[in-house]
């Protein structure tokens, strides 16, 4: 996998793509990020990436990811004002300037956003994320796993409120920083944590823009585009059908539900998807066929391109893929933090590739 050294406008479209695939359903629809992503590169020219190495041991990154319901920032999007107040204040926080930002999520909105936002700052973007996908909760994050205190959470709101939280730990940080979010209208620019580039070397998940411009490049020009995009990620196809129901509400700064997908071809198979966000779990007769921390996404099965939660409806001809998480989150710590049990269901975490496979 070649790295990326610039966001363009060709780059910015394929990591549009592959962010909605690692979304996973969450991390916010693409679609106005990517246009106004590109307004800020069109005005003031590609955006530079920089992998860990480049930059000072004790440079500043700040990972910035939006929060909130994902239904709720489709109708009320972001302005630029928050981004230039989260940065004063963390910069005024941390007593000096920041050396790059860093996307907290890669998966979704939350992958294409900070493209704008080191536009705007005038900032560099690090080819890293604190997930390797999406999760909803904000102590769901890398650093957290790899057992990095939180210094600091800074969320600012659409209406001009900058809130400035010192939590006692990840799961402080999500219950203030959501009802932060909430008082706000449900949809906020957050930095969890600032934190240099030594303290990030092995914290984060290095390489995730470049993978997500390789996902968003390996179904162009493909014959079976589908099909390029499940090889290129080895992911399982679970079903390919129909949207059949839907049950989606938002409230608490979350989008919750499920969606259930009947097999083509009057088989009578039916799938139920169940979401927080993200699409979390799959069940087939009270069966599990995968579930957190894997990735599981639902894509249209003739574009190729994934859904949204909030873009799900009725009658949708598609493909659920399931695949691999990051090693990362398959620890003990890793699955405490956002493994099935994580969300309140009680079953045990069992890998995709081994779902479903004769015991040897």
């Amino acid at each position: 996998m070649q790295r990326v050294q610039q966001i363009d406008l060709e780059t910015l479209d394929a990591l549009g793509r592959g962010c909605a695939v690692l979304g996973t359903g969450g991390g916010g629809d693409v679609g106005a990020p990517l246009i106004a992503a590109a307004h800020a590169i069109r005005t003031r020219g590609p955006v530079p990436v920089v992998q860990l190495s480049d930059l000072p041991a004790d440079g500043l990154i700040a990972p910035l990811s939006g929060i909130g319901a994902p239904t709720v920032g489709v109708e009320m999007l972001p302005g630029e004002g928050e981004a230039v107040r989260l940065r004063a204040e963390a910069e005024r926080f941390m007593g000096r300037p920041l050396s790059a930002i860093m996307s907290s999520e890669i998966g979704g909105s939350n992958g294409v956003e900070p493209v704008l936002w080191a536009s705007l700052l005038g900032l560099p973007i690090v080819d890293a994320d604190g997930m390797g996908r999406a999760f909803p909760e904000v102590q769901m994050v890398s650093m957290n796993v790899a057992g990095l205190p939180v210094n600091v959470v800074i969320v600012a709101d659409l209406v001009g409120n900058v809130t400035t939280i010192q939590p006692l730990d990840g799961e402080w940080s999500e219950r203030i920083a959501r009802a932060a979010c909430v008082a706000g209208g449900a949809s906020a620019l957050m930095a969890d944590y600032v934190i240099t580039a030594e303290q990030a070397a092995g914290a984060v998940i290095e390489g995730s823009i470049s993978l997500a411009v390789d996902l968003g490049r390996a179904t162009v020009g493909a014959a079976d585009p589908l099909e390029a995009l499940q090889a290129r990620l080895d992911a399982r196809a679970l079903i390919t059908g129909k949207i059949v129901d839907i049950e989606r509400e938002t409230g608490g700064g979350f989008v919750r539900g499920s969606v259930v997908i009947e097999e083509l071809g009057g088989t009578g198979r039916l799938i139920r998807v169940e979401i927080q966000n993200e699409n979390l779990v799959v069940f087939e007769d009270g069966e599990v066929l995968a579930s957190v921390p894997d990735l599981i996404s639902i894509i249209d099965t003739q574009s190729a391109l994934a859904i949204s939660t909030e873009s799900l409806r009725y009658g949708q001809r598609v493909t659920a893929l399931a695949w691999p998480c990051h090693p990362l989150w398959r620890s003990e710590r890793g699955l405490s933090i956002a493994g099935p049990r994580a969300f309140g269901y009680a079953i045990d975490y069992t890998p995709v590739e081994k779902i479903g496979t004769p015991v040897v």
